[in-house]
């Protein structure tokens, strides 16, 4: 039978693997690891790491520990800012437009950057728009649908 502790490892291990959501999903997850879990005894591990929930790059929240979220912080910030100021996404072949309110260009652009998006090779920020050069049309297509699901 493995440990607290050995529990406790684990679940470090895969929410720093996976995009852990709920308690019943790191339940599952454990389980498949041969770690006799309950919820409850979930609920207790996640209170005694002091694991807290942190909005990934995809826009859903997660669990992480208390050092990864203060970087993941500041990323779920710039996503807030991001998604209160864009007005407009679109794209023209390997380029992505993303029109905001008047002055918030930079701290959009800035929110982009912080998301790492596969492709993307550069933002370039003014007042109110901001330009995001990615490698090929296919990328531009799959960012400007995945920017738009983070607007409200």
């Amino acid at each position: 039978m493995a440990s607290k502790y050995d529990r406790h490892a684990k679940i470090i291990e895969l929410i720093g693997e996976y995009e852990i959501q709920t308690q019943e999903e790191l339940v599952e997850r454990l389980r498949a690891e041969q770690f006799d879990a309950t919820q409850a005894t979930v609920s207790r591990d996640i209170r005694e790491l002091r694991l807290i929930k942190v909005m990934s790059g995809n826009g859903v929240y997660k669990y992480a520990t208390t050092a990864a979220g203060a970087v993941s912080d500041t990323t779920a910030k710039l996503q807030i800012i991001f998604s209160e100021s864009v007005t407009t996404i679109d794209y023209a072949q390997n380029i992505v437009v993303v029109k905001t309110l008047p002055g918030m260009a930079q701290a959009a652009a800035s929110a982009m950057d912080a998301m790492e998006h596969d492709g993307v090779i550069g933002c370039i920020a003014g007042d109110d728009t901001v330009m995001v050069v990615i490698r090929d049309t296919k990328d531009a297509q799959k960012l400007t649908a995945k920017l738009k699901r983070l607007v409200k």
